[in-house]
């Protein structure tokens, strides 16, 4: 096979900014045959596989990038799908340039391969020419109980599920799906595909349960009462952080959890919806993370005429992806960089009208190891604005924490595991992904779920 020496990724097809701006439809259309074919022959099938070691989940990159190049989408997508149970989540929404794509060693005289890219163009071949329709195991007669429906508590499910476990998953919201559903807009991850997956997880024998929050309508005791022998929890990182400045009870300030939950998982942007949202025209979105992004791209869509990111350090200090970046500046989001707020102000109602903020310079490195924001005396200035959105971070809600006797936490209410086992400090109880990391990525939890899938099944079978 001969190599395809072109130094840069195939470009990825996209809607015009100026269009897509204004709708919630996918920005990114996806490759053709051509182009994945194309951009597959860019691989080096190194024998020492970087990119594999790179991934959370181990999927065999090589192999399956081998098979587009062969024309064998279908068996490309098995080879994924072995390894990681939502290739067509990852393939849109997960960090390869972090992860798998930085070890790439394309990488180092060019752009890595588009191994996003071409895992997305594999699932959605498979999507769009086969009817899935997984088949129910044997039952081996054990029960576990999973605690949330977002990557981690699915993927969990699904692992177990495949080896005969009765499991149930319990969500607090009426939609399962976690933060694919709730936290990630439709125009960067459509919900039809989440569906999908949760749909197959159903065919395979897994019992999920809506409005069951975990705490208050059943606590972890009686789950094990109930005869489930093992629980795992997967139930995220759902509490929003707030500014801590004055004026924060106006209104017109909102977490960006609040916001992206009424737009994703609530519709709110859809007429056919009743789902209150304020449509404001100046909007400050606070933050610089991918939910910062979320947000504020989201602002735009539903009618902003100004849309700030304002961030207290430099761009290079961004935590969001370079393409989300990308996107909200071609859609028109202003970025007010090395800027920190210092009060929200209102009118007579009550209403937001103005946001103060402060200029900031890059001092030494903190304990992340990014240089430390320091404030500018007197640079104050203010943004009119009739819309404050936070996205700051978010932390576990310490609700099954409280009422699990035994659960330990740390200083910032993650729980504590064994790093390889993914086990409590509660016996027979096991956590993956955000409540124990904190906001982290989809493909992390991902990879938490599947370690704590093999350690209860070591535990129940021993």
């Amino acid at each position: 096979m001969a190599i395809n020496k072109q130094m840069k990724k195939t470009p990825m097809p996209e809607q015009n900014p100026d269009i897509r701006a204004s709708n919630f439809d996918e920005v990114a259309t996806g490759y053709s045959e051509e182009m994945a074919v194309n951009e597959a022959k860019r691989c080096l099938d190194c024998k020492h596989r970087p990119c594999v070691a790179g991934c959370p989940v181990n999927v065999q990159i090589p192999d399956f990038i081998a098979q587009i190049v062969e024309g064998d989408y279908e068996g490309a997508y098995q080879t994924i799908k072995q390894t990681n149970s939502l290739p067509a989540v990852c393939g849109r929404v997960c960090p390869q340039e972090s992860q798998c794509e930085l070890k790439c060693v394309r990488g180092i005289k060019g752009e890595p391969v588009a191994i996003g890219r071409l895992e997305r163009f594999a699932a959605d071949y498979h999507m769009a020419h086969h009817e899935d329709k997984a088949e129910c195991p044997k039952p081996n007669g054990h029960r576990v109980a999973v605690v949330g429906s977002g990557p981690a508590g699915l993927t969990c499910a699904g692992d177990l599920a495949k080896l005969g476990y009765q499991v149930t998953v319990f969500e607090a919201f009426h939609t399962a799906g976690g933060v694919l559903m709730y936290g990630i807009p439709e125009f960067r991850l459509p919900k039809s595909i989440v569906q999908r997956e949760i749909d197959m997880l159903r065919d395979m024998g897994v019992k999920i349960e809506t409005n069951m929050v975990i705490g208050k309508v059943l606590s972890i005791d009686e789950l094990f009462e109930q005869g489930y022998e093992a629980v795992f929890i997967g139930s995220g990182a759902g509490l929003p952080s707030f500014l801590g400045i004055p004026g924060e009870g106006l209104l017109g300030v909102m977490s960006a959890n609040e916001f992206l939950t009424r737009i994703n998982l609530m519709k709110a942007y859809r007429d056919d919806y009743d789902t209150p949202i304020r449509r404001a025209k100046r909007v400050a979105v606070i933050g610089g993370g991918n939910v910062a992004m979320d947000a504020a791209r989201c602002a735009k869509r539903l009618g902003a005429e100004s849309v700030y990111i304002v961030y207290r350090r430099s761009e290079n200090e961004m935590p969001a992806r370079l393409e989300e970046i990308h996107h909200a500046k071609e859609e028109g989001i202003e970025f007010c960089l090395l800027t920190a707020p210092v009060q929200i102000h209102g009118d007579a109602n009550g209403n937001v009208n103005m946001l103060e903020c402060i200029k900031m310079e890059l001092g030494e490195p903190d304990e992340s190891g990014r240089r430390r924001p320091v404030e500018i005396k007197g640079s104050n200035f203010s943004l009119e604005v009739d819309m404050v959105i936070a996205a700051i971070g978010n932390t576990p809600n310490p609700l099954i924490r409280m009422t699990t006797p035994g659960l330990e936490a740390n200083r910032k209410g993650c729980l504590i595991v064994e790093e390889n086992t993914m086990k409590t400090t509660r016996d027979g109880v096991y956590a993956g992904g955000d409540i124990v990391t904190g906001a982290a990525t989809v493909i992390l939890a991902m990879g938490a779920g599947k370690q704590a899938a093999r350690a209860i099944d070591e535990y129940i079978q021993s």
